[in-house]
């Protein structure tokens, strides 16, 4: 096993292995299997379908996605374990990226048991369109979740705290969504840097034309700017 793998399983099994990592994914479990059975429950019978519970699925995976990148980055410092991190590993890039790779394993397999809930929801389906599901809005929400997920970690690596991450990651975008909507002199912007925005389409399987370029510009705002930004904090911060 090559050290990269080594490393990214050992922050794998530090996402898993602790007690807030543990409720999270809990949570994730249980609020998505909510949403799922609320549809198969109380929704329409002509609804019912594969690509209306992966939908639904959605929604709560897309908020508690990026708590999970978070914790995967603060670990380290709110914790206090990052001498023994960077003592076994004093390459910190190699950390980050295998940070970023165990996040993404971890968000797939939590994916990948929405899509199992939503499966076992559809075989009790009596609408005709079932089982449609267009590959274009499968591959949209693999990935819509992984920008969600590695913004977290993102956000976690500039601040450093899980509190003041969690807060930033979700106040920050709603406050730029929610002045771009009341003051039409952002709307323009609005269309190309609002990331809830730019990912509805991504999300329904519709994208088409300047969506892709808004997307890739509204992702480097809210993704690739916080990573960068935080990358540079973990490789020159002093660990105590």
């Amino acid at each position: 096993m090559s050290a990269l793998a080594t490393t990214t399983y050992v922050e794998l099994r530090k996402m898993v292995d602790t007690r807030a990592g543990r409720w999270l994914l809990a949570v994730m479990a249980a609020v998505g299997g909510a949403a799922v059975a609320a549809v198969a429950i109380w929704g329409d019978a002509q609804e019912q379908s594969l690509q209306t519970y992966l939908s639904f699925a959605a929604l709560p995976l897309a908020l508690l996605l990026p708590v999970l990148g978070i914790m995967s980055a603060t670990q380290e410092w709110t914790q206090r374990t990052g001498l023994v991190t960077f003592t076994l590993e004093p390459r910190r890039g190699r950390v980050v990226l295998a940070k970023s790779l165990a996040a993404l394993v971890l968000g797939i397999v939590v994916l990948a048991a929405a899509a199992l809930a939503c499966a076992v929801a559809t075989l009790f389906s009596t609408s005709p369109q079932a089982w449609d599901l267009p590959g274009a809005m499968a591959g949209g929400v693999v990935l819509a979740m992984g920008i969600y997920l590695l913004q977290g970690l993102a956000f976690g690596m500039v601040f450093l705290s899980t509190p003041l991450a969690i807060v930033a990651s979700f106040v920050l975008p709603t406050v730029w969504t929610i002045v771009s909507t009341l003051n039409e002199r952002f709307e323009t912007a609005a269309s190309w840097l609002d990331l809830s925005r730019v990912t509805e389409p991504l999300l329904a399987g519709q994208m088409a034309g300047d969506d892709w370029g808004r997307l890739a510009t509204s992702s480097l705002l809210w993704l690739g700017l916080p990573m960068a930004l935080g990358t540079w904090r973990v490789l020159t911060r002093e660990v105590k």
